[in-house]
């Protein structure tokens, strides 16, 4: 081989890029595990359906299994030839403690959904979507760069449209889903067209060279560069259910299957958050004087509304125990945007609290939809009176769902949720937001009555059942007593109560038990609020 052949040989070598597929393992093993699901969903008669929920389950937990190796360390792929630090796909600290959680949201959505698949959902559509989905929540905490950004961002969120509508016939379903996909669609365009401002004015989509080139713009492209950016904000800000894009929260929380609702609320908030903590704090530092004090803004926008529609909640309405999450995720949210905000003050470390808060809110959050699951199998309704007297009927769901709600109030004995607004509160003081911490402390005051109010009325006492009429004790005519006077009265008809599928037990029992050990020792989730994430 002559010496010009072998440089040109060394050349293209150079150009093949090596796979770590230890990194990529976790996303890929869900996207893997999606297409056996849709392949055997194909061959499977209908009475062995019901498998399809085990092999998700087991891809799911392989998937986590698969972010051991990946615990320490960061490791990177998908780099460029020219310049190896700018890379597609990083996983940092960050993108491990994210990934585990979506995967572990995913994995309490399947135990959720598993009796809803035999009884009222597709078998195989669902669990296809739900890994579908779950895949691309999976891979956008490891995006670096825009584009895979994006689509990892879709690809999250397509499958989640169709999971919202998959009650066939249901028009509260088929509503939701419309809501849901025209909002998101919206956010999307929005957010591309904020992207190509980006491209236009640095001409690279990878976050850490955007970080760079930003601080030096051309003076003729500065104001692209500051439209890229809000836009790109805007976009996720409707991913995050941020105020004022937040309408379609509510509705598609009702409208979907609980188990999707209860997916959305955790797993679709980690993945909006996730990007907009990757845009903000990693590729746009140098326009931090424009994201941070509108992050700020829709910050205390958020929680206050959020809050507030959760007061106005009636008890006897209609799925109003599901609303009242929904809004609650709003205030949430707004609760979760105070250390992105922040970091624009006082430097990137402070997103930690955010990853810290996000991890209580996802354990609390999920259980008190594994309880309103439970329930809305005997009260399809779900409605906050429906909770009445539910310790006297099933006493162990009743102290969980306790638990749960005084963990998102922050009250005792629900320390992890004290601990994590107290961090979320520091991060704000730190940054010199004084007058944001303040409207969270408003706030947390006024969404203890809301959670205080469902918590005490677990415990009040059922209400009397009516004794049943029947063909041997026909009713009494008008103005005549029913019994003798003195006659001691009938037995009561009590109801019946029914027996709570194993996968939704274990979904309760695991997050329950999750949640206190987190109040036992809080540091494991607010450790990540002291260290360096990227």
């Amino acid at each position: 081989m002559t010496p010009d052949v072998t440089i040109a040989a060394a050349g293209t070598a150079s150009l093949v890029q090596s796979v770590d597929w230890v990194a990529i393992a976790p996303p890929l093993i869900a996207a893997a595990v999606a297409l056996v699901v849709l392949l055997a969903d194909l061959f499977l008669p209908p009475a062995r359906k019901p498998l399809l929920g085990w092999i998700t389950l087991a891809g799911l937990v392989a998937a986590l299994a698969a972010l051991a190796p990946l615990r320490t360390g960061s490791r990177s792929t998908f780099c460029l030839t020219a310049n190896p630090d700018a890379c597609s796909y990083t996983v940092d600290q960050f993108a491990f403690v994210i990934q585990a959680l979506v995967l572990g949201g995913a994995l309490l959505t399947a135990l959720l959904a598993m009796k809803d698949t035999e009884e009222k959902l597709p078998a195989g559509e669902f669990w296809f979507l739900l890994l579908s989905s779950a895949a691309g929540a999976a891979l956008l905490p490891a995006a670096r760069d825009l584009a895979t950004l994006v689509v990892a961002l879709e690809v999250a969120s397509l499958p989640a449209f169709a999971l919202v509508g998959l009650k066939r016939g249901d028009r509260l379903s088929s509503e939701a889903a419309l809501k849901f996909f025209l909002s998101s669609v919206t956010a999307t365009a929005v957010m591309l067209l904020g992207v190509s401002f980006v491209y236009a004015a640095t001409g690279t989509l990878h976050l850490t060279e955007i970080a760079t080139k930003l601080a030096d713009v051309p003076g003729q492209l500065g104001t692209v560069a500051e439209t890229g950016v809000v836009l790109t904000l805007v976009g996720f800000a409707f991913k995050t259910a941020a105020a004022p894009f937040h309408f379609w929260v509510p509705d598609t929380y009702v409208g979907a299957p609980l188990p999707v609702a209860a997916y959305l609320s955790v797993v679709g908030k980690a993945v909006g958050f996730s990007g907009l903590i990757l845009v903000t704090v990693v590729a746009f530092p140098a326009y931090a004087d424009v994201w941070g004090p509108a992050l700020a803004v829709l910050a205390a926008l958020t929680m206050t509304i959020g809050n507030a529609a959760a007061v106005r909640q009636a008890a006897a309405r209609a799925h109003s125990a599901v609303r009242l999450l929904a809004w609650s995720s709003v205030g949430q949210a707004g609760y979760l945007l105070v250390p992105i905000a922040a970091a624009a003050y006082s430097g990137d470390n402070k997103v930690g609290a955010t990853v810290a808060y996000a991890l209580m809110y996802a354990v609390v959050n999920l259980g008190a939809f594994a309880v309103a699951a439970l329930v809305a199998r005997g009260k399809p309704l779900n409605r906050l009176t429906d909770y009445r007297g539910l310790y006297a009927e099933r006493p162990l769901a009743a102290l969980a769902l306790a638990f749960f709600l005084l963990c998102l109030a922050g009250l005792p004995p629900g320390i992890i949720g004290l601990f994590a607004k107290v961090t979320v509160f520091s991060a704000a003081v730190d940054a010199g937001l004084g007058w944001l911490a303040v409207v969270m402390a408003v706030n947390v005051v006024v969404a203890l009555y809301y959670y205080l109010r469902w918590t005490a009325i677990l415990f009040r006492a059922p209400e009397t059942a009516e004794a049943p009429e029947t063909a041997d004790a026909p009713a009494a005519p008008a103005g005549e007593p029913s019994a003798a006077v003195g006659a001691s009265p009938g037995p009561v008809a009590q109801p019946v109560r029914s027996r709570v599928p194993a996968p939704l037990a274990v979904a309760v029992t695991l997050t329950a038990t999750v949640g206190v050990v987190l109040s036992g020792l809080p540091q494991l989730a607010l450790h990540f609020a002291s260290v360096t994430l990227f």
